[in-house]
């Protein structure tokens, strides 16, 4: 009976199997660990070093916009800097001198017309000297002041000089002396001789007369005022 009782329980425990004990089962866990567990570690990792770059990434974002908006600030700064000079120049500058130009401009209109106006048709038949106008009755030059800036050994030219007009005749000064041309010019003249001639003041016979260098022989007699 007891031979019989321990092969039956040798066979049953042969069919059932021997269970495996549950310090292999725990020590089993403990050296190799649950695969998805482990699976999931390296994720989380991964996952950690992703957010570590793109919290760089963003970190370096950060710093080059900062950089780019100092930069623009700066820019603007400048800008606005270089616009508050430019508001605090005087405005009336430009104005101003256009405004001078505007006034040079018609003075040179305003002379050449009168210039052209005295000009000769046939200069032979309208000169007159100052015998046939019955004689010079201006104003003297004094002799002294004559020698030393009047005469053939002292020419000028009448553009580099002060003009006006006077009752519709063109008037120069030369040496502190007014001179106005009572006689027209000749028509062969340059129609700009008074701009790029040379001319010199004289006195001969009976009054005071202008010459021109370019044209010798040719009086234009002048009034002398002071």
């Amino acid at each position: 009976m007891k031979i019989a009782a321990l092969v039956g329980t040798t066979m049953l425990g042969l069919l059932l199997g021997r269970p495996v004990p549950a310090s292999a089962q725990h020590g089993g866990h403990g050296q190799h660990g649950d695969p998805e567990k482990h699976h999931g570690n390296d994720d989380h990792q991964k996952e950690h070093g992703r957010s570590n770059d793109q919290h760089s990434d963003k970190h370096h974002a950060n710093e080059q916009h900062s950089e780019q908006h100092s930069e623009q600030r700066h820019a603007e700064s400048h800008n606005n800097s270089e616009r508050q000079q430019s508001y605090h120049q005087p405005s009336n500058r430009p104005d101003h001198m256009r405004v001078e130009e505007r006034h040079e401009h018609e003075q040179h209109v305003k002379q050449r017309d009168v210039w052209q106006d005295h000009r000769a048709r046939n200069w032979q038949h309208e000169h007159h000297g100052w015998h046939e106008r019955g004689g010079y009755r201006g104003y003297r030059i004094p002799e002294d002041r004559f020698r030393g800036h009047f005469g053939r050994g002292h020419w000028f030219r009448v553009r580099s000089n002060p003009i006006i007009v006077v009752e519709g005749y063109p008037r120069f000064q030369y040496s502190g002396f007014w001179f106005t041309l009572v006689d027209p010019w000749p028509e062969y003249w340059s129609r700009t001789w008074y701009e790029t001639d040379d001319v010199y003041v004289d006195y001969v016979n009976d009054g005071y007369y202008m010459y021109n260098r370019r044209h010798p022989g040719v009086a234009i007699a002048v009034n002398v005022s002071f």
